[in-house]
């Protein structure tokens, strides 16, 4: 089955020539103009990804990603004509995934799709190769899934990678700077805005870590975050 893509941008030529693309290629793709419209597909229609345009007529694309990240985990990517970067850096720490500037070449997009996708879904068969555990997490690598002690958690994209690093190097604090660019591939990085902090603080929701005691993901003041044994 071919997976399902929402698109959201309020310019239909762009829709469409997504929709072209995406669909060439086997996705299915679902095309909406507006936040309301795409509000009612995300909430009835099972998703595999979404793009979404941040400027919309009746919200903007932050509101519809703080709705998909509060129930589901597929890959998020925005594409809109804002390029600065505290633009890109509010959406990533929203939970993005990903950030593309218009105007985008349509093969870019296919690529980072799959990208995400597969980034997403492995279906491999695990094995104890593929475990990493540490201050009782395991991580599947070869399925991407996460169990504390007996209880599966549902992670993002984002949320997984950074669980993922901090247990293959337990033991030691990783910064925030090398936890970007290890998961986003770039090299800038703005500690007024500073995307990985968001993105630990809905973990330690997740894992019931206590803010100021916290058991599994300990802030390093001055470095960074470390997962320990």
């Amino acid at each position: 089955m071919s997976e399902k893509i929402l698109v959201v941008d309020d310019e239909k030529e762009i829709a469409d020539l997504l929709e072209l693309t995406l669909t060439a290629e086997g996705f299915s793709v679902i095309k909406c103009n507006s936040a309301k419209e795409a509000e009612n597909t995300i909430i009835n229609e099972p998703l595999d990804l979404a793009i979404l345009d941040i400027i919309l007529p009746d919200a903007d694309g932050y509101s519809l990603c703080r709705m998909i990240r509060e129930k589901y985990s597929y890959p998020i990517i925005f594409l809109t004509s804002k390029i600065a970067t505290i633009d890109k850096i509010n959406g990533l720490g929203l939970g993005a995934d990903d950030y593309i500037t218009k105007p985008f070449d349509p093969t870019e997009i296919v690529a980072r799709v799959k990208a995400q996708l597969r980034r997403y879904k492995k279906y491999n068969s695990p094995n104890d190769d593929n475990i990493l555990s540490a201050s009782g997490l395991r991580i599947d690598i070869a399925t991407r899934r996460c169990w504390l002690e007996d209880t599966q958690i549902e992670l993002t994209p984002t949320e997984y990678s950074i669980l993922k690093i901090l247990c293959m190097r337990k033991g030691v604090a990783v910064s925030s700077e090398e936890l970007f660019r290890e998961i986003w591939n770039e090299e800038y990085f703005s500690k007024e805005t500073n995307p990985i902090a968001v993105h630990i603080r809905h973990l330690r929701e997740k894992l019931g870590d206590i803010v100021d005691r916290p058991k599994i993901i300990k802030t390093v003041w001055g470095v960074g975050y470390r997962i320990d044994e």
